[in-house]
């Protein structure tokens, strides 16, 4: 059997890992500061990814503050809390089973510096008032916030030194005393946090009476299944020997080593224990631990099996390969079905021996609508795809599929309904106005893009521009031709005040890449040099109407002094 692990382990190390994205932080996120001592450091999850590793430590890649420790899904709480005022960096693992493991580039942030002196703490074992406490049990403690460590003190008298005198234990949570404690008496113990600023105050005794000595039990050994063992049934009878002095046994099973999502430190008074419905091809860790009044036996071993063989993954001891019978599928989770292009198509390009797609109602109940690789559509909702691969095991042929579930909506190419501009001290500032049930981008003189989501272009040179809208599920690109021509001195050429927002003042616009030009006034003549308006450089502009009169379609004369009283004339056209 050891053998047999043995090459287990170098197949495991051999195994070539595929191409795997690292998590970016949740929080802390990289480069943040002033971050709370107790703080818990979550990552996005990485599918595909059965568990994580994290380090902690004060360089890239370091691990003093923390050493390898398997995580609880994708978050982690140190158990002792951060160092102040501290650059940690971040070093996180993706544990595989079946690939070696990838180490991730480190991320840091720094944490809050200390402010004042931490606040006393509670001795959690034994509890405050504990009868028939072992004699070489150990003393352990909650965190408590800023604390750097802890001094610990035993006696036979209230508030008493004379077990143990202000024991600086470091920054744990629990000591173990090099002696067992007098039988039969009672202990009073005094822990007292401790930080650079100082001690905490007031810090008040807890005691606890102890009984005649005894000794904790030692580790069991698993009969059943053995460490390594595959094709474990699926209600199997976990057993293991009984331990002399035991009361009984903590028991731990995951599907990764660190986890818990079987037993969580479920507690039996046997040394054994049938568990009902283990998933099929899949490999899970157990830990046992027995205890007594003493304690828990200390440094047991974690053991793991593998259930019976299915759809997979599962190891071929033969060949050192995981096997996997359910089909890789690449499918998108959402489909467009375009106005009047007529029923919604897919095809799937999925390897595998079969196919089925169903429409789910509001209630979640499906109907099968295709078995082959293709499926026609006429309705929006939501719909799951499968396809499946077949094994015959024991007699019995079985199915193992992959899915998606995917959602169909409408969508439609965009009508752009107007563009807005908006002069600003020395371009434009564009506002497209578009309709339609579709979800759109948008895009300026390039039908290629970049596109984004935002409506509006700002620093836009005048002149004549094309805009793009885009349907990002695919159903087309609308486009309109938007014109603002300008003199060499910065007036419009023309103007259109018909009320659509575009081009409905005439204003001057200051010419990119020139110098600033300041007009004391901006005077507006018809053809036959009759004033008519004049109008500040900081105002919207002329609207092309006199007194409320609109004037007529024509070309018209202007005339600017800057403040250096040069003059500027011009003419530009109104059209209506």
């Amino acid at each position: 059997m050891l053998n047999r692990l043995y090459i287990l382990m170098v197949i495991l190390v051999c195994i070539t890992t595929n191409a795997q994205d690292c998590p970016n932080p949740v929080y802390p996120a990289n480069d943040a500061t002033n971050i709370p001592l107790d703080s818990t450091i979550d990552w996005e999850t990485v599918d595909g990814v059965p568990s994580y590793n994290i380090t902690l430590g004060t360089t890239p890649g370091g691990n003093d503050i923390l050493t390898s420790q398997f995580a609880s899904g994708s978050s982690y709480t140190p158990p002792l809390g951060l160092p102040a005022n501290t650059t940690i960096y971040v070093t996180i693992t993706l544990f595989f089973f079946n690939q070696p493991n990838v180490t991730c580039p480190s991320y840091s942030f720094t944490t809050e510096p200390l402010t004042s002196i931490p606040n006393c703490t509670q001795i959690t074992n034994p509890p405050d008032m504990a009868t028939d406490v072992n004699p070489n049990t150990n003393i352990s403690w909650n965190y408590i916030y800023g604390a750097e460590g802890y001094r610990l003190s035993l006696g036979t008298t209230p508030g008493g030194t004379e077990l143990l005198n202000d024991y600086d234990t470091g920054n744990v949570l629990t000591y173990n005393p090099p002696f067992d404690l007098p039988a039969e008496t009672t202990v009073y113990a005094t822990i007292v946090p401790y930080n650079l600023i100082g001690s905490a105050v007031g810090c008040t005794y807890q005691q606890f009476d102890t009984k005649a000595p005894s000794q904790i039990p030692d580790c069991t050994t698993i009969l059943y299944p053995q460490n390594g063992e595959t094709n474990v049934p699926l209600s199997p009878l976990l057993e293991w020997y009984a331990v002399p002095d035991a009361t009984g046994y903590i028991v731990t099973i995951g599907t990764t080593p660190s986890g818990t999502d079987i037993l969580d430190e479920s507690i039996f008074y046997t040394n054994s224990t049938p568990v009902v419905n283990f998933e099929p091809n899949k490999t899970f860790f157990i830990t046992i631990i027995p205890f007594n009044d003493a304690g828990q036996a200390e440094g047991c071993i974690q053991t793991s099996f593998t259930t019976i063989l299915g759809c997979g993954p599962y190891l071929d001891f033969d060949t050192g390969e995981y096997v996997i019978i359910n089909p890789e599928i690449d499918f998108q989770s959402s489909f467009s079905s375009c106005q009047n292009e007529g029923p919604l198509v897919i095809n799937s390009t999925d390897i595998a021996e079969g196919f089925r797609w169903y429409q789910i109602d509001q209630f979640d109940d499906e109907t099968l609508i295709s078995s082959t690789n293709e499926v026609t559509i006429t309705e929006n909702g939501r719909y799951r795809y499968e396809a499946y691969n077949t094994i015959n095991q024991n007699g019995n042929t079985i199915e193992c599929p992959s899915s998606q579930i995917f959602e169909v909506v409408s969508s439609e190419v965009a009508t752009i309904d107007n563009i807005i501009a908006q002069p600003t001290v020395s371009s434009l500032q564009l506002t497209v106005v578009a309709s339609g049930i579709g979800n759109y981008e948008y895009a300026i003189d390039n039908i290629d893009g970049p596109y984004s989501d935002s409506t509006i272009f700002n620093n836009v040179e005048p002149g004549t521009h094309t805009i793009y809208v885009r349907d990002k599920n695919g159903c087309g690109i609308a486009q309109k031709v938007f014109t603002q021509d300008l003199t060499v001195e910065g007036f419009p050429k023309f103007f259109t005040p018909n009320g659509d927002t575009v081009n409905d003042y005439w204003q001057f616009i200051q010419p990119l890449e020139s110098e600033e030009v300041i007009f004391k006034s901006i005077r507006i003549f018809d053809r036959y040099g009759k004033f008519l308006k004049e109008i500040s450089q900081y105002s919207q502009g002329w609207d092309g109407n006199i007194a409320g009169r609109r004037l007529p379609s024509g070309d018209y004369w202007f005339q600017a002094i800057d403040d250096s009283n040069r003059q500027i004339k011009g003419h530009f056209t109104l059209k209506r």
